[in-house]
């Protein structure tokens, strides 16, 4: 794979270039082509009535497995290493446990309404970070079904959040606050406030 990032060229450390099974593509437009048709297939599965339940660990696995099966060998596998953004890799597992347990708190005790619960679920998927790559376009779809699951529409992401482009910096900025815990700007974003 090329490396020259003035053409276009995918970036990608050598522990995720070992990664790739679509070792035909060579630039970042194939690599998000190729992952974008994966994802609309992974899409269809998961509104089916065969989708996985977004409450579960298996079922976020199995929805990352499916949205990436055809680009990475590591789909639906929590990353084993730190990054630069995420718990602790040893603490995945465990922070994924917990904020499912929360969700179903909230959702059963009405602590927030289904769509701030759902953006909330969205922002700690986010944050909890569990895999390699791709997790804001999985935490998307999951509070995404989340949301079909209880008879709610979706929400409107606005343009290619994976693009550069305002509605990014726009969306990162609220991720961002609700890192410190104030939602305002994502439920603004995701326009629930």
């Amino acid at each position: 794979m090329t490396r020259d990032a003035s053409d276009g060229a995918t970036p990608l450390d050598a522990g995720e270039t070992e990664g790739l099974l679509a070792d035909h593509l060579t630039t970042r437009d194939q690599l998000n082509e190729w992952e974008q048709q994966n994802i609309l297939e992974a899409t269809v599965w998961a509104e089916s009535r065969h989708g996985p339940d977004p409450l579960t660990v298996d079922g976020l696995r199995d929805l990352h497995r499916r949205m990436f099966n055809e680009t990475w060998d590591w789909a639906g596998t929590f990353r084993t290493t730190d990054k630069n953004i995420g718990v602790p890799a040893e603490s995945v597992w465990v922070s994924i446990r917990d904020l499912l347990d929360d969700v179903r708190f909230w959702l059963e005790n009405g602590t927030y309404g289904r769509r701030e619960a759902a953006a909330r679920f969205h922002h700690r998927l986010v944050l909890i970070h569990p895999f390699v790559n791709g997790n804001g376009r999985w935490a998307r779809l999951a509070a995404d079904l989340l949301l079909r699951r209880h008879h709610e529409p979706a929400f409107d992401w606005g343009e290619n959040l994976t693009d550069d482009s305002g509605a990014r910096t726009a969306y990162i900025a609220a991720l961002r606050f609700a890192d410190t815990g104030d939602y305002g700007p994502l439920l603004a974003f995701l326009r629930i406030a």
